[in-house]
């Protein structure tokens, strides 16, 4: 949020971590982020990766463990639950553990990524069906079941 100019993560920079992510998305993921890139700009984040299978979590450990010997300016960011924090991988990252007060304001943080999110043209996109022509939205429910 330094910058509104910056663009936001790209698929290669994410992983969404599920109970069905499999060894080998994690290997890409990890090997995408210690390949040290020319300008060492890119921040890779595993979302959810308390959710990974316990052979998964094990392998992972091992991969980061081989792996960042051969890069120390890998630039890495594991966010998990706080409810599963005894799980695999947030114990094996124990060492590493940052909590994280958000360092702006709630309404500062919905401008920056409405700014990224908003479709200059929404006459030919979905984007007409969320408000203020974002091209991604929240849709929930306090109920479940309710086709959402």
């Amino acid at each position: 949020m330094n910058s509104s100019e910056q663009p936001l993560p790209t698929f290669d920079e994410v992983l969404l971590c599920t109970p069905q992510t499999t060894v080998e998305q994690v290997e890409l993921f990890f090997r995408r982020c210690f390949i040290p890139c020319s300008k060492g700009e890119k921040i890779y984040t595993m979302l959810y990766a308390d959710e990974l299978s316990y052979d998964v979590s094990c392998r992972a450990e091992e991969l980061f463990q081989y792996l960042q010997h051969y890069n120390k300016t890998y630039r890495l960011i594991i966010l998990c639950n706080c409810e599963k924090e005894h799980s695999y991988i947030p114990s094996a990252f124990s060492q590493y553990k940052v909590h994280m007060i958000p360092q702006r304001q709630l309404a500062e943080i919905q401008e920056y990524l409405q700014h990224h999110y908003r479709v200059d043209q929404p006459s030919s996109s979905a984007a007409s069906v969320f408000k203020n022509n974002m091209c991604v939205g929240i849709v929930s429910s306090k109920r479940a079941g309710m086709g959402k």
